[in-house]
């Protein structure tokens, strides 16, 4: 399904090196030509703007500051995350949660219990879940009004990390959080603390350990096997329980934290023709989920009647979880 954007106007920033990287790399997947990860102003000048630094005065996504205890605690989360994600648990885990026999409740409830989540791998933010996703669709709604249902995927796209939750089997942070790859084909060099993967049983096996492994070039990223969590879990529940979410939405979800792809630029060879344009929309969405991570907090009661009409236009009553 193919979705245009009206008039976004594109406003080029001072970039990192590393985001200039990004913008080579990704170049042919650009937004009507415009630079992704700078920001984006409407017709009247009322624009997101990305913040430099993040809540703890750090840039974003700083995976170096090895003095910091919360970057010990995440290193430590990504060296358990890369050890244990392999094709064996990933595809243990599609087949315990496909089951969706955990709960039956409502999208809004589910992001009432995320309140309970404080994601350890996350070096830019410890609030809970649900002001992150009230920030970042709040951030979208002001520059894309039109786009109801980038709003409502803003909203629920980490609404699967309740999977860490003792009633939802009560998953280790390393399955649950934190960016994505694939598994089944080599560990890119673009993931962060990729020197972990060495102690992955994956890595020495001969059948996942070249490019594209068991997949061919190509093949669509809906034939890829992704390291289980909760982006994973959050579009099976879409899926499975009919939501009408276009396949920009659900791409979003399932993909918002493949870094190496949507960030560095890597992975691509495994994309089809839908999954680039796709893309296009993760990059849109990327600038807010990253950078509207702040300490300044949404007042729920006075936005939530706005996004239960959206869940209402885009989800049944109650899901099964």
């Amino acid at each position: 399904m193919t979705i245009s954007v009206e008039n976004p106007i594109f406003v080029v920033e001072k970039v990192s090196a590393f985001q200039k990287k990004s913008e080579d790399k990704t170049g042919e997947l650009k937004l009507d030509g415009g630079f992704l990860i700078a920001n984006m102003a409407t017709e009247d000048n009322e624009t997101f703007l990305a913040p430099e630094m993040n809540a703890f005065g750090r840039q974003f996504r700083d995976y170096n500051d090895a003095e910091s205890e919360r970057q010990k605690s995440v290193e430590e989360f990504y060296r358990l995350q890369h050890i244990n994600q392999t094709v064996d648990f990933v595809t243990k885990m599609r087949a315990e949660y496909g089951k969706l026999d955990k709960m039956v409740m409502s999208i809004w409830e589910c992001c009432e219990l995320l309140n309970e989540v404080v994601d350890e791998s996350d070096p830019d933010l410890d609030e809970p879940q649900i002001q992150h996703l009230l920030q970042s669709a709040e951030a979208i709604r002001k520059d894309y009004p039109n786009e109801d249902w980038l709003h409502l995927t803003a909203l629920i796209h980490d609404l699967g990390k309740v999977i860490t939750l003792p009633q939802f089997g009560g998953l280790p942070q390393w399955a649950v959080v934190g960016d994505t790859f694939p598994v089944g084909c080599a560990f890119d060099e673009s993931n962060v603390h990729h020197k972990y993967f060495m102690e992955n049983p994956d890595f020495h096996n001969k059948a996942y350990n070249t490019k594209t492994g068991i997949y061919s070039e190509g093949c669509g990223l809906n034939n890829v096997m992704m390291s289980w969590g909760h982006d994973d879990y959050m579009y099976m529940v879409a899926k499975e329980n009919g939501s009408t979410l276009p396949s920009a939405g659900q791409f979003i979800i399932r993909y918002h934290s493949f870094y190496p792809l949507h960030t560095a630029g890597e992975y691509k060879h495994l994309m089809n023709e839908e999954d680039k344009e796709n893309l296009k929309w993760l990059h849109v969405f990327n600038k807010y989920d990253l950078y509207s991570k702040s300490k300044v907090h949404v007042d729920v009661e006075k936005v939530k009647p706005y996004y239960m009409s959206l869940i209402k236009k885009y989800f049944p009553e109650n899901l099964r979880w």
